[in-house]
């Protein structure tokens, strides 16, 4: 039997990972990568400007906050699994615009479940969320967070997927086959500036190629978080893709339960570099409500699915700067 799997946001940092992932395991799979607006090499994406983020596989155009054009998207690949990934994921981005941001996280996920009940109601519906959610919790908590800490979203884009978590919640009691899935940061080979790691490993990049001055001007780098690799994440996607009898309304945190200090992910990259690099703390790029822990608990998750991440922190670090390295270099080669 052919496994159907449409994804949303197949275009974006994870999406790519992820149609690759499915890509290589091979087997009777028909993988659909729903697509709107970006174009490769936009933010987020998985490649370089000159690649293809889809992997070759079957691509549709999919605007998720177009309740009609999403039905018939349902309707006509009657998916057996549905991967949503599409979002508005950047905290800058959100800031800037939250009624947009509310309306494809929340009304475009509102969009996609009720179709998928609608046109294909035995498909497992896997919600991407984010640990965004739990907000303040960290704030008053020093553990390891599991999925019953309280949802307390501190900024747009939290606010919207703790909406969105909610409403698939919801929706399962009414027949919705979903997994809620709650990753932690997460990084990697393709992900944008707009987040941390990227941003340090572009910088190094640029300073090597000398486009620009050996010194990093930098913000808090005393906060802990609970890093991944993007490929683990997307090993726990594939993983509650094809887990048999996996109960609807599940929730699972991603999370490797390490908490990492963002200073030691910039000295990493630092050592990796092939220039002397000096650091300068900029005021600007301080945050003084930033959460100074967070960190998740994924027992359920390597109960559940199997699942345990396996990558090591300096191999992610190495790949997110060679990635980087290669797309200055081609920049310049234009």
């Amino acid at each position: 039997m052919t496994e159907r799997i449409l994804i949303t946001g197949a275009g974006g940092f994870v999406g790519g990972h992820l149609v690759r992932a499915l890509t290589a395991r091979g087997g009777d799979i028909r993988i659909v990568a729903g697509r709107h607006g970006a174009a490769p090499g936009s933010p987020g994406m998985q490649g370089p400007a000159d690649s293809d983020p889809f992997g070759g596989c079957e691509t549709l155009d999919l605007d998720i906050t177009d309740a009609a054009q999403v039905r018939a998207a349902i309707r006509s690949v009657r998916p057996s699994a549905v991967v949503h990934l599409a979002a508005v994921a950047a905290l800058h981005e959100a800031r800037l615009d939250p009624e947009r941001t509310f309306r494809i996280n929340l009304s475009g996920t509102l969009n996609l479940a009720a179709a998928v009940m609608q046109e294909a109601p035995d498909a497992r519906f896997l919600f991407v969320s984010t640990s965004e959610i739990y907000g303040g919790t960290f704030k008053t908590r020093s553990d390891a967070l599991d999925e019953t800490a309280l949802l307390d979203p501190t900024n747009p884009y939290a606010a919207s997927k703790a909406a969105a978590d909610l409403l698939i919640g919801q929706m399962a009691r009414d027949g919705l086959r979903s997994v809620r899935l709650r990753p932690f940061n997460h990084t990697g080979p393709g992900q944008s500036t707009a987040f941390v790691v990227p941003a340090f490993a572009a910088q190094v990049a640029r300073i090597e190629a000398g486009l620009q001055a050996p010194v990093l001007q930098v913000g808090n780098l005393d906060a802990l978080r609970d890093f991944l690799d993007v490929r683990d994440v997307v090993d726990a996607y594939v993983r509650a893709i094809f887990v048999p009898d996996l109960a609807g309304g599940q929730i699972l945190n991603i999370a490797s339960g390490v908490p990492r200090r963002i200073g030691d992910a910039l000295d990493g990259l630092r050592t990796l570099a092939r220039r002397e690099i000096r650091i300068e703390p900029d005021p600007a790029r301080m945050r003084p409500n930033d959460t100074p822990l967070a960190i998740g608990d994924a027992a359920r998750a390597r109960a559940v699915l199997g699942w345990a991440p396996g990558i090591p922190w300096e191999t992610t670090l190495a790949d997110t700067l060679a990635f980087w390295r290669e797309t200055v270099t081609r920049a310049l080669a234009r």
